[in-house]
């Protein structure tokens, strides 16, 4: 794998990072549980109220912000249909599509870490 080499004299946040750059569209609590369950869905595509009750401990407002994120950033796409009440479902983008294999190796990765009794800073405070 080709190591790409940090700027040495300049701060790493006021240059172009692909790792930053990634982590800000996807570093926040609830983008990557919001992004599992879509995957994993049936025609990987879920309404709004089976991600509320799937993504346990988020609130409405929260899932409501970052399904927008996303779907800014072109990682879901939101369809919603003309129907009473109102249906809105969510599914993969091209985009979206292409980054799940880059988090099934970082969950490899991590299951790896786990098994190994690592233990990470969240779990030590």
């Amino acid at each position: 794998m080709k190591r790409h080499p940090l700027p040495q004299h300049e701060n790493i946040y006021e240059t172009p990072c692909p790792i930053l750059f990634a982590m800000d569209i996807i570093g926040q609590k609830w983008k990557l549980p919001i992004l599992w369950y879509i995957a994993a869905a049936e025609n990987q595509t879920l309404r709004y109220k089976e991600l509320e009750r799937k993504v346990v401990g988020i609130t409405a407002t929260m899932l409501t912000k970052c399904l927008r994120e996303l779907e800014r950033d072109n990682v879901i796409t939101r369809v919603q249909h003309n129907t009473i009440p109102p249906t809105v479902e969510y599914s993969l983008a091209p985009c979206g599509k292409t980054l799940m294999p880059a988090l099934e190796s970082v969950y490899r990765w991590a299951e790896e870490q786990m098994k190994a009794g690592q233990t990470s800073t969240a779990s030590r405070s």
